[in-house]
């Protein structure tokens, strides 16, 4: 589980730190015409911009770092009560953990989430992420496929 979380953590900030460093915000670069681009955002809310329209910045900081915590907490019970052995669940956790704290990490230092993945189609667009979002994304997807309480018995 750490190796997959350090591994991710890293990947997460080199890429944030190459969009901060070689993207214009809000400006997108295209990759794939129609569908990708790379696009700057400073994302003060949660995954996919949940929060962001809170102007009370008190309020909004609070409830992030609120959520956060408790979800790492969480995700340290499940470890301890249901995945210690259980290859698939610590996979799934060290990724939940590696994007937290990814983002956390963004928090801390800038006040925002880099974002900077943009999909697409026509007018469409998804809100933008990052490395740390999809591996939280993916992470809680395998919890829910793999994950089941030890007292059922199968």
């Amino acid at each position: 589980m750490i190796i997959v979380a350090i591994l991710i953590l890293v990947l997460d900030q080199v890429t944030k730190y190459m969009a901060l460093e070689f993207l214009v915000l809000h400006e997108p670069v295209s990759v794939i015409s129609g569908f990708f681009n790379l696009t700057l955002v400073h994302n003060k809310g949660a995954a996919f911009g949940l929060f962001s329209g809170i102007e009370n910045d008190l309020l909004r900081v609070g409830l992030l770092w609120t959520a956060t915590i408790v979800a790492l907490v969480f995700v340290g019970y499940i470890y301890k009560t249901e995945a210690k052995g259980d290859r698939r669940l610590e996979f799934a956790l060290g990724l939940v953990i590696a994007g937290a704290i990814g983002n956390i990490i963004d928090r801390a230092f800038y006040g925002y989430v880099v974002d900077f993945f943009d999909f697409y189609l026509g007018t469409y667009h998804w809100p933008a992420f990052n490395i740390a979002d999809s591996s939280i994304c993916v992470g809680v997807a395998l919890l829910i496929l793999f994950g089941k309480p030890k007292s059922v018995k199968t």
